[in-house]
């Protein structure tokens, strides 16, 4: 079933304003996943802050347009899960824990500030300390 008009331009605008507040947006392919598991990543990004969302190609690659996530426009390639959040830790740690706990799920490119992040980086921001974390020891020091 395809989207009207209307509804297109409602999700391209809802993620382009999502996009707007967030500080990284990282990519990744779901195939092989089942319902469960995708719930399963959906509830452990929910808690951690983190925006979970599958959508089509054309519409990420509009959304993107005009913001510092224009990078990854030409990545928007296959069935894509895109997770976005203000703090580029959490969603490190919440799709890079997944992506252990399961070999179909695998972390393709991401975006930070403007430039692209290949998987390394993100699992060097997945091993920092969050935020809870760095506050604890700043208020123990």
């Amino acid at each position: 079933m395809s989207l009207s008009r209307e509804k297109k331009q409602a999700i391209v605008s809802e993620e382009s304003q999502s996009f707007s507040g967030a500080q990284v947006a990282i990519l990744a392919d779901y195939r092989g996943l089942t319902v469960a598991q995708i719930s399963q990543l959906r509830s452990e990004a929910r808690n951690s802050g983190v925006r979970v969302r599958v959508m089509k190609n054309t519409l990420a690659r509009r959304s993107v347009v005009g913001s510092e996530f224009e990078c990854l426009a030409d990545h928007f390639v296959g069935p894509l899960l895109v997770t976005s959040s203000q703090d580029p830790v959490a969603v490190a740690k919440v799709v890079c824990r997944f992506a252990k706990a399961n070999d179909a799920f695998q972390v393709r490119v991401g975006a930070l500030d403007g430039d692209l992040i290949d998987t390394h980086v993100i699992e060097r921001l997945a091993a920092l300390p969050d935020r809870e974390e760095l506050l604890g020891k700043l208020f123990g020091t």
